[in-house]
């Protein structure tokens, strides 16, 4: 299924950066790979009803916003920051980080922050205020554009950073000292974009694909030949969407019975299948799901 409008129609903002790879891949598994175009920053989708464009994140939720796109990918953690009229349609669950307070181990005073006038270098001014205010901290905040954590302890007595897994701050000598928020790379929509019909539709089409290839990421389609008489305990042990599919083996030798279980359970539920009788378990990728 792609959305229903005229080519070109909707207004689509796709991330520069780290968040790119993981937004292209998402949308080819959907059925909507990007494909190069002579200007860098308008890539065309093959459904061929978008008018797509790549932008900073940050600039995306301004954009969507403005009323200048449609729907566009962005980190949670910058539609916080920025405070803007924007509706979240997705959580992909991708590129997932933290917004932390991170300080030199020097700084510290039994694992906390001096009591003194501290300077709070980041890229992020509105949510560290906040955090400031809301731990009575007696600091000032200064703007950085990026490389943030190479401030202290010169230019800054700590940082407020996005980190994935914080090597980076520990490679500057960094300690975390507080974690502000965790963010990921979501799908946001332009409220006048979802008072439309035509574009709401288009809008909640797309949002279905994409959410399709996630619920498959998560699943696996598990297959597993049983005999009559363990048939009901095989079922009851599955975990499966709504009712699992059954189908007679040749021969009336059994049962095949399969199911789309989470992928996180098979440690737990092969051995305990094959314990009731289970044979010929196969275990198979999905590409999409939708309930």
């Amino acid at each position: 299924m792609t959305p229903d409008l005229a080519a070109g129609t909707l207004r689509l903002a796709l991330p520069k950066g780290r968040m790119q790879g993981g937004v292209s891949t998402l949308l080819a598994d959907a059925g909507l790979p990007l494909r190069a175009s002579g200007r860098a920053y308008r890539p065309t989708i093959a459904a061929g009803c978008f008018n797509a464009k790549i932008l900073k994140p940050q600039n995306i939720i301004e954009m969507l916003a403005a009323d200048s796109r449609d729907i566009g990918f962005a980190g949670a953690d910058w539609v916080a920051e920025l405070g803007l009229d924007v509706v979240e349609l997705l959580d992909t669950g991708l590129d997932p980080v933290r917004l932390v307070a991170a300080a030199p181990a020097s700084l510290l005073e039994r694992g906390r922050l001096p009591r003194r006038r501290l300077t709070v270098a980041s890229e992020y001014p509105r949510l560290t205020a906040d955090w400031i205010r809301n731990g009575s901290l007696d600091a000032e905040v200064v703007r950085s554009f990026g490389a943030t954590e190479v401030f202290p302890p010169d230019d800054a007595d700590l940082i407020v950073d996005n980190t994935a897994t914080g090597s980076t701050l520990a490679a500057n000598g960094l300690d975390i000292v507080a974690t502000l928020l965790t963010s990921s790379t979501r799908l946001y929509a332009n409220p006048r974009a979802l008072a439309d019909r035509a574009r709401r539709a288009a809008i909640e089409g797309f949002t279905m694909l994409l959410a399709s290839v996630l619920e498959a990421r998560s699943r696996v389609m598990f297959e597993v030949n049983v005999s009559a008489g363990q048939l009901e305990a095989v079922c009851a042990a599955l975990p499966c969407m709504r009712e699992p599919t059954i189908a007679s083996l040749h021969g009336d030798a059994g049962f095949a019975v399969k199911a789309a279980v989470s992928r996180a359970l098979l440690p737990q539920l092969i051995p305990r299948v094959k314990a009731l009788g289970g044979t010929d378990i196969v275990i198979a990728a999905l590409s999409q799901i939708v309930p």
